[in-house]
Parts: C-alpha cells; sequence; structure tokens
C-alpha cells in the first residue's frame, strides 16, 4: 500500500508542475476553451491539461519501477500499464489536435476506435466472462475485441460528457479511481493473490494524476482539461479494469465474517467502470435520447446536461460539482462495498449516503431560496 501512495503522490506532484507549463503552451498556441452559449465559463481558458496529466501518469508509473515491491512484480504489469500509457498517449495527441483545430466528431470517435484496438492488438482487453448460469465463457478473439473497444469507447465518451464544470470531470475520475483502486488491492488481498497487479497501479497513477490537477481546475478554473484529458481518462479507466479480467481463476469475497466464492464479483471489473462513470453514462444516454427526439444528431451539444440542471434549480458552480462527486462518489464506492461485503451494515451506510446526498441535491436550494418580498 505504501508503494502505491508513493506513485499517487509522484504523478500529483508532476501533474500539478506540468500544469503550469501546458496552460502557457496552450495559451502560447490558441488552444483556449472560447465562450459559447452553452459553457458555464464567463473568460476564455485554455486547454492542453489532459497533457499535464499524461505527464503524471507516466511519472507515476515510472516510479513504480523504482520501487522495491512494484518493481518485482509479475512482467504482464508492466506490459499491461505500459501500453494502457501509449494507447492513452494516442488518444491524448487526438484530443491535443481537437483542441488546436476542432476535429468533426467522426474523426475523434476514429482515433477512439484506433486507440482502443491498439490495445487489444497487444492483448489489454477482455479475456473471459463467468455468468450465472452459464459458467466461464471463454471469448474468442472477435468478440473480445468488439466488446473492449465498446468498454472503452464508451467510457472515454462518457467522461467527455461530464466534462462541464471546472473540476468535475477530474474529481469523477479520482473518486472512481480510488474505488476500482481498493476494489483490486482488496480482491487480489482476499483471494491471496500478489498485490503488485496492473489494475491498482493504473488507479494510484491516475489518481494523482487527477489529484495534481483539480487545484488548477477547481472553479474558478485556470486551466481545463479538454478533449486530450477527458478521453484520456476514460481509456485509462476502462483499460485498468480490463487488466483485471482473467486474473483471478476462483473469487472468493468476505460473506457475514467468512469468505465464500462469489460469480457476481466475477463481473464487476466490468461493470464497475459503467458504475462508476454512472453519472456520466446517465447525461449521455439522456442527451442521445434528447437531441434524437428534436431531430438534432447525437454528437450536437447543448446546455441540458445534469450539470446544467443543478444550476438551474439553484446551486452555484461549486455545490453543483460538490453534489455530483458525491453521487458518483456514492455509486462508486457502493459498487465496491455491495460486490466485497455484505451484511446489515453496507445498506445502512448506503441508504444514509443516498438519503443526504438526495437531500442536499434536491431540498438545499429551496431552503437556501430567498423569500419573495411582495410590495
Amino acid at each position: 500500500m505504501r508503494e502505491y501512495l508513493v506513485v499517487f503522490l509522484v504523478a500529483g506532484v508532476v501533474s500539478y508542475l506540468l500544469c503550469v507549463f501546458a496552460r502557457e503552451a496552450a495559451i502560447r498556441s490558441g488552444a483556449v476553451a472560447r465562450v459559447r452559449d452553452r459553457d458555464v465559463h464567463a473568460t476564455p481558458i485554455p486547454y492542453f491539461g489532459g497533457v499535464a496529466m499524461l505527464g503524471g501518469l507516466g511519472a507515476g508509473l515510472l516510479m513504480a519501477h523504482r520501487l522495491p515491491f512494484l518493481s518485482t512484480s509479475q512482467p504482464f504489469v508492466f506490459h499491461d500499464s505500459g501500453y494502457v500509457l501509449l494507447a492513452g498517449a494516442m488518444i491524448c495527441a487526438v484530443g491535443v489536435l481537437d483542441d488546436l483545430i476542432e476535429l468533426d466528431a467522426l474523426t475523434k470517435l476514429g482515433g477512439q476506435v484506433v486507440a482502443a484496438s491498439f490495445l487489444v492488438l497487444n492483448d489489454v482487453k477482455l479475456w473471459s466472462l463467468k455468468l450465472p448460469g452459464v459458467g466461464q465463457l471463454v471469448l474468442d478473439p472477435t468478440q473480445a475485441g468488439l466488446l473492449t473497444v465498446l468498454l472503452v469507447v464508451g467510457s472515454m465518451n462518457a467522461v467527455n460528457f461530464v466534462d462541464g464544470l471546472d473540476g468535475l470531470a477530474g474529481g469523477v475520475v479520482l473518486i472512481g479511481a480510488v474505488a476500482f483502486f481498493l476494489f483490486s488491492y482488496q480482491l487480489a488481498a482476499t483471494n491471496g493473490e500478489t498485490l503488485a497487479i496492473t489494475a491498482a497501479l493504473l488507479c494510484a497513477a491516475m489518481g494523482g494524476a487527477c489529484a495534481g490537477f483539480l487545484p488548477h481546475n477547481f472553479f474558478p478554473a485556470r486551466i481545463f482539461m479538454g478533449d486530450s484529458g477527458s478521453m484520456l481518462l476514460g481509456l485509462v479507466l476502462s483499460g485498468s479494469a480490463l487488466t483485471l479480467t482473467g486474473q483471478f481463476a476462483t473469487v472468493s469475497v468476505e460473506r457475514d465474517g467468512g469468505t465464500t466464492s462469489s460469480i457476481l464479483v466475477m463481473l464487476l471489473p466490468i461493470l464497475l467502470p459503467i458504475t462508476i462513470l454512472i453519472v456520466p453514462m446517465v447525461d449521455l444516454v439522456l442527451a442521445v435520447v434528447r437531441r434524437t427526439r428534436r431531430g438534432q444528431a447525437f454528437y450536437q451539444p447543448d446546455k441540458e446536461h445534469l450539470h446544467h440542471r443543478l444550476l438551474e434549480i439553484g446551486h452555484s458552480q461549486r455545490r453543483a460539482v460538490l453534489i455530483m462527486w458525491m453521487w458518483a462518489g456514492l455509486v462508486a464506492f457502493g459498487g465496491v462495498l455491495v460486490g466485497l461485503y455484505s451484511g446489515p451494515l453496507t445498506w445502512v451506510l448506503l441508504a444514509v449516503g443516498t438519503l443526504l446526498t438526495a437531500t442536499l441535491t434536491f431540498i438545499l436550494p429551496r431552503v437556501q431560496r430567498p423569500a419573495v418580498v411582495g410590495g
């Protein structure tokens, strides 16, 4: 655990420092977010935060090579994490081009498919699924490739969709990284596997990169991650989940003070990226339905995302971000708790968390709304 903390801190420090240089480079090259009708920022903000996070991610993985425990891990740990980093660099480059010259949606989608396919070609993919009533389902290369590309591309677009308020996407992914780190680390510990695993390493480095970026990005933001950052984070989060599939032949989880075999937990590496990103995923689905019903192309932007609606009902930018962080944390850590543990305490914690978050979301704006004074 201590070495993972070192990876997290190194990634965070490097990401934080690189944001200064990335901001200056964005200003000099004209990669600046102009103020549009659907935006909530009032002044132009430079992009290239994704480049800084890529640097932090790379620094964290490089540090892992120098640490006593992680450096002696199985060869596939650095093989898989290295190819995830390379795929992240590819999609980050696509995002940088978009920040500079604004690529069309289909070109960006093509870049996402290429980056996801690069992972598949280098064996970072779904290997098998253990389904209730079916047992171990070994995927053939075509099935594995298609499902992997869908998962990675979906995750990238989900993070991109939620990147609408200062600090929102970075915080959601940081929460997801911490939750998935705890899941993978505890899963390995419970099953007697080595704690040096790719998923935990990638999550530690990605979480640190987000933590270093957030001080520059929280309201009022001095730099945006841009598509280079949102697509990078979505790819690394889904990539870390892919590396966990097929690692455990049998899985045990804690149940009622002991350990028992569980089929459900075998699905969690696939379900957790969706669970962690449930807030942006819901936003993505609602946006597609909304725009399709209006006769628009699904990728055409509007100003009706979930964060826009929170602003409309009376939340400030800071509070809207914090509330969406709470929802993301509730779903992400709730998924981990339900997957790994059982018992009344788990459900009590989830119920209390849901009630508190719902109260802050819907009741707080009404309580703070100023009374109308009659004339």
